[in-house]
């Protein structure tokens, strides 16, 4: 039996490079007891390797938990700019969603990793009470999506939910 398995705390993406995988162990451990040390973990990951989509999402992840909304946002974006680099398609959502039948979301990880991060950015949107931008992300993640392969029907669920609460509240 191999013990580092067990002493993983996130298992990130299969064959990501060894000191890549420490450095972000190092930040998930570092993330409830020193903030500061996790997220110098999680910049020097990604200072390794620009194109590793891991330790994109490591920083997003830790800034949202954060409550560090405009750092997760800004690390959102950086993110999709690099998986649409690494999968050759437009960044901006609005546009690939306008020629959704060109591209093939489900075809590799990098489209993936965008349609989840895409989904991050959408709740993210709605943390900010940016609902209006929120719903065009949702709404550009249905054409890319037809499938919800990345869930984005849950953060759907809950713009609807916020939208009626909202109506409610002035209707009252």
């Amino acid at each position: 039996m191999n013990p580092t398995v067990f002493d993983e705390r996130v298992l990130f993406s299969p064959g990501l490079p060894k000191e890549i995988n420490r450095l972000l162990q190092a930040g998930v451990a570092a993330s409830r007891a020193d903030t500061a040390q996790a997220e110098k973990c999680f910049k020097e990951a990604q200072q390794l390797d620009r194109s590793c989509l891991s330790t994109y999402f490591a920083l997003y992840k830790f800034y949202f938990y954060q409550g560090r909304l405009k750092d997760a946002e800004r690390e959102v974006i950086c993110a999709l700019e690099e998986a649409s680099r690494q999968g050759n398609f437009p960044y901006e959502y609005r546009r690939l969603a306008k020629q959704a039948f060109r591209w093939d979301m489900y075809a590799g990880e990098a489209a993936l990793f965008y349609l989840y991060t895409l989904k991050a950015l959408a709740f993210i949107k709605l943390r900010l009470g940016q609902d209006l931008e929120a719903n065009r992300i949702l709404a550009a993640i249905a054409e890319l999506d037809p499938e919800d392969r990345c869930g984005a029907s849950v953060i759907m669920s809950l713009a609807d939910a916020l939208t009626e609460d909202a109506l409610a509240e002035q209707a009252a």
